[in-house]
């Protein structure tokens, strides 16, 4: 049995959450593969919202078996935060979660060093959630990072006050100081203390050698989801470096990040939205700084769901997609939050970039260094509630022929289409 992989293809908040949890039924196990809290999937259903961090988005399906993989790096306190609020919430409270042993763990300093690295950036930052994301894997990739399955050896502490000194010593070098920097509203010492309690919390976990874990599911016949964060346009390698975030959050990190060899992987499907956003610094050639960005950043409520920050909002790129289903090898699209851009009299869509005075389709080697003019197509509008007329089984034939001239430009099939925020929302084409 093959792994399909559900991608974001934009530069995060698709809107993978909801599709996770609209095809979790379909599915045997959901597996992280990357990232960290940074990511922020939101599922909505029986007039309840939840926003989930690090848990797969399987959760709420309690045949479902769920994985945080060996790519995934974890917070213990926001774990924990996270669990007690979905247990809260009535839904499930971790009996079909697994933890991958070889996941590493995001300690206090990592995210004061975020921090001091962020102010030491000024103006040139990167646009950090301050989770400590960055310099987990930096330490994860220097060879210097501690495992979820560090926890429980006899010499942890000691390994943990060796790490959190040296991460000390380097955070002086940025003139940071760290007393007046509050975690999650909490002083260093105080969210230390609590980390440290959530760690040994953590040891108590089902906690599994994932990459055997997965193979036996596959062997077993199990159908498995790999389910990505962020977006690949935020890949460390084929994102708009350097504002990217700190894992491969292609394809590729599925193999890296859960232990399966590549010939495992089956379907690839990938999720956009019908317009296109972003949290943070980075080039965006298509963002609106008028009324219409506006429109969009409210109707579709573009506030980071990890960090509440207003997201840019634009219009679709067609180059930016196709180069994203290109790298992803993507053979199924999910178009999001098409019912954002109802009210809209007409559509624009950029089909190519003006650099100078060449008409260009690829994404040049640093989109930051030169002005890319979109050049549009303009589509119209459908001026209809696709909410309800979804609902009626007669969606208007304008918001049809917008779904298939993205067809056609990126020549992969739309299979599902979101025309509202709840799982029950849903176009099957």
């Amino acid at each position: 049995m093959s792994v399909d992989v559900l991608l974001g293809l934009q530069w995060g908040d698709e809107g993978k959450g909801k599709i996770v949890d609209v095809l979790t039924p379909s599915y045997d196990v959901v597996a992280r593969f990357q990232g960290g809290p940074n990511a922020g999937h939101t599922i909505e259903f029986d007039g309840k919202k939840f926003v989930l961090h690090t848990i797969p988005s399987g959760i709420f399906n309690p045949n479902t078996i769920n994985i945080i993989g060996n790519g995934v790096i974890i917070d213990p306190v926001i774990l924990h935060r996270e669990l007690h609020r979905l247990s809260e919430g009535s839904a499930q409270s971790g009996k079909n979660l697994y933890i991958s042993r070889k996941a590493h763990l995001i300690l206090p300093t990592h995210r004061l060093l975020d921090a001091a690295s962020e102010h030491a950036k000024g103006a040139s930052k990167i646009g950090s959630t301050l989770k400590g994301i960055g310099p987990t894997y930096t330490d994860k990739t220097g060879r210097n990072g501690l495992r979820v399955g560090d926890i429980a050896a006899p010499n942890f502490k000691k390994r943990y006050s060796e790490l959190r000194n040296r991460h000390l010593q380097l955070i002086q070098l940025f003139q940071f100081d760290p007393s007046g920097h509050l975690i999650d509203g909490l002083s260093f010492e105080a969210y230390e203390t609590q980390w440290l309690e959530k760690a040994e919390w953590l040891n108590t976990m089902q906690l599994v050698d994932s990459e055997y874990f997965i193979n036996d599911l596959i062997r077993q016949g199990k159908r498995i989801l790999a389910e990505g964060a962020q977006g690949s346009l935020l890949d460390i390698d084929f994102g708009s470096y350097p504002f990217v975030t700190s894992s491969n959050t292609t394809i590729a990190g599925v193999c890296s990040g859960l232990g399966i060899a590549p010939r495992q992987i089956g379907k690839v499907i990938g999720i956009f939205k019908a317009y296109c956003t972003r949290v943070g610094s980075g080039p965006f050639a298509t963002e609106l700084f008028d009324e219409t960005g506006e429109m969009l950043r409210k109707n579709g409520n573009e506030f980071g769901s990890t960090t509440g920050r207003p997201r840019r909002c634009g219009w679709l790129d067609i180059p930016a997609l196709n180069y994203s289903i290109m790298i992803n090898g993507v053979s199924e699209l999910v178009m999001m939050k098409a019912d954002v851009i109802d009210e809209l009299d007409m559509i624009q869509v950029a089909t190519a970039y003006r650099a100078g005075q060449e008409i260009i389709q690829q994404i040049p080697f640093d989109p930051n260094a030169q002005e890319l003019i979109p050049v549009y197509e303009t589509l119209p509008g459908w001026k209809t509630d696709v909410r309800k007329a979804a609902q009626q089984g007669k969606l208007p034939a304008e918001f049809e022929a917008f779904v298939h001239f993205v067809e056609k430009k990126t020549g992969v099939p739309i299979r599902l289409v979101s025309t509202g925020p709840d799982r029950s929302q849903i176009w099957k084409r």
